[in-house]
């Protein structure tokens, strides 16, 4: 493994309004001054907005802790290849971490221009600017960590989920594109010789995220006095991981590239390498949601009586869902360190106080 000093690099973050891609900016500018950082973001509207504009004046407001660093926000879309050329051309990344992609399953059986605009061709012009970073001899990117997903595991019935299982029966769009992102990556690591990591988020919850994640719609009906869903009959399993672990995960990855190497036939070996990042410790979706439902009232979100079984209905699956996510860290563990270890109770406790002061100030 080649070993990277994040101090004093440039940075490319792809996605940097986005849920991992803020968090990860601020990780960064908080342990790794000085450092460069460029974030890009087309500022969609999937979800709020005004989510994706808080967390960039949290940045900003980091930044002004971190004279020392620099961070550069670029609105604009990974899919428009002009852009990115002129990113690379400009700003001359040392390690770019893709995290810009449509995100959620069922979204993508609504919308699937989405996925293949920005997964697939988006993820292309990435992946191009990596391999003419090296033209005329320059240095180029010194690694290229991207985001790849654990729906690409699909309905497999071997647990826990294990990067050497075969994930070549995707049950959504949105996990084609993402086990496509995986086979575009190793393509141009042996063709090009782009040390690339792709990393597989399990269920990533925490203060402002996604709306669109159960957890977040979850809070928004109750407080609606709406009924909530709960898929599966509530036999669903979901590995649910704190986004400070995945964001520990995302930092320790960008400091070790896979090593360029060549074979007998002295050919490039690919540098290519793909982990899980998840909690090993699958939650039941029933459990998670009465956990949810206390931290909600402590927060005082909810009222201390609130009758929660009549606001709960027991559904069947969701198209392209499946029964459960069940990460197998072994190898993130092995060669990084790291395994993920933030208790449920405190990730929703932590959500339900920043959804408090976020919707109720």
């Amino acid at each position: 493994m080649q070993k990277i000093i994040l101090k004093n690099k440039t940075i490319l973050i792809t996605g940097s309004a986005g849920f991992i891609g803020s968090n990860l900016v601020l990780e960064l500018l908080r342990t790794q001054s000085p450092v460069t950082i460029i974030g890009v973001d087309n500022l969609n509207h999937y979800y709020d907005v005004n989510i994706k504009n808080w967390r960039l004046s949290e940045i900003d407001n980091c930044m002004s802790e971190h004279t020392d660093s620099t961070y550069t926000f670029v609105k604009g879309d990974i899919s428009d290849k002009a852009l990115i050329e002129q990113i690379f051309a400009e700003y001359k990344p040392d390690i770019v971490v893709n995290l810009a992609a449509q995100a959620g399953v069922r979204y993508s059986i609504e919308n699937p221009d989405a996925y293949i605009q920005s997964n697939l061709i988006g993820f292309y012009n990435i992946l191009e600017a990596c391999r003419h970073s090296y033209d005329h001899g320059k240095a180029g990117v010194e690694h290229l960590v991207y985001a790849s997903s654990s729906s690409v595991y699909g309905t497999n019935k071997k647990v826990p989920y294990s990067t050497k299982d075969q994930v070549d029966q995707p049950v959504s769009l949105y996990a084609a594109t993402k086990k496509s992102n995986e086979l575009m990556a190793h393509a141009y690591s042996k063709l090009y010789n782009i040390p690339s990591t792709g990393l597989r988020f399990f269920t990533v919850y925490g203060p402002a995220g996604r709306p669109d994640m159960a957890y977040f719609g979850f809070t928004n009906k109750l407080l609606d006095d709406q009924t909530i869903q709960i898929f599966n009959y509530g036999n669903c399993k979901r590995d649910f991981t704190y986004i400070d672990d995945i964001v520990e995960g995302v930092k320790r990855v960008m400091q070790g590239a896979p090593e360029k190497k060549n074979g007998e036939d002295g050919l490039p070996i690919p540098p290519y390498a793909v982990y899980n990042i998840g909690n090993n410790q699958p939650e039941n979706l029933l459990d998670f949601v009465t956990i949810l439902q206390e931290e909600l009232i402590r927060a005082e979100i909810l009222p201390s009586d609130y009758d929660f079984e009549a606001h709960k209905k027991l559904v069947p699956m969701q198209p392209g869902d499946v029964p459960v996510t069940y990460a197998d860290t072994t190898a993130l563990e092995r060669d990084y360190g790291f395994k993920p270890s933030t208790d449920l109770r405190d990730g929703l406790r932590k959500f339900a106080e920043w959804y408090k002061a976020f919707y109720q100030r």
